[in-house]
């Protein structure tokens, strides 16, 4: 059964706190991982990308000269694709990106990364977060306690404004409120920090 450094609310070490075995005790899954990142990538594609082809460009209605006697080669429009101006052979157009990925597959991904942050230790508990005030420094000065890494993921299971306040100037730290937690927020923070309100919720919603 796996731990993590247990914090109190002024980030001083209180213990350990023993995680649970179906979200932090599951088999390292590659596979599944790397499929669940590309698709949440793939589908924050706006897929609003286009180009205009002959038939979309404005103008270019009339024949530019007649078909035979100026020794020219014969044209249609000006609005050919080898015109200045002219329109987009095969150019992008608006298109649907979204993709599928089984609910079973998904979850098992997302304990999978997290069992993998669980064993290299990367997981820190907080018994709760108390902000007095908005303050960059002092959250920094806070975070600096936990013995967190490059980039850390604050895990809330409620929105907290003086917490989203302070941390939003402080580089590579970010806070996010279950359920928005990702599997590739996961595999990408180095420290994720959760507090014990965060653990309950983050239990209720993956018990299955």
């Amino acid at each position: 059964m796996a731990t993590a450094p247990l914090f109190s609310a002024a980030g001083e070490p209180a213990g350990e706190f023993t995680l649970g075995d179906a979200l932090f005790a599951q088999a390292f899954r590659r596979d599944l991982i790397h499929q669940a990142v590309e698709t949440e990538l793939w589908n924050r594609r706006q897929g609003t990308s286009s180009a205009k082809n002959r038939a979309a460009v404005r103008g270019g209605g009339r024949k530019p000269y007649r078909q035979k006697g100026t020794g020219r080669a014969r044209q249609g429009s000006i609005r050919a694709p080898h015109y200045r101006h002219g329109g987009v052979v095969h150019g992008p157009v608006p298109s649907n990106p979204e993709r599928a990925m089984p609910q079973k597959m998904r979850r098992l991904a997302f304990k999978s990364a997290l069992s993998l942050r669980a064993t290299e230790g990367c997981i820190r508990v907080l018994e709760s977060l108390e902000i007095a005030e908005i303050s960059t420094k002092a959250f920094s000065q806070f975070l600096s306690k936990l013995d967190h890494g490059k980039k850390t993921v604050l895990v809330l299971s409620q929105r907290d404004e003086k917490a989203a306040l302070s941390a939003r100037n402080i580089p590579n730290v970010k806070v996010i409120v279950l359920p928005g937690l990702s599997t590739r927020e996961i595999f990408q923070a180095s420290t994720l920090v959760f507090t014990r309100d965060a653990m309950t919720r983050l239990e209720e919603l993956y018990q299955g």
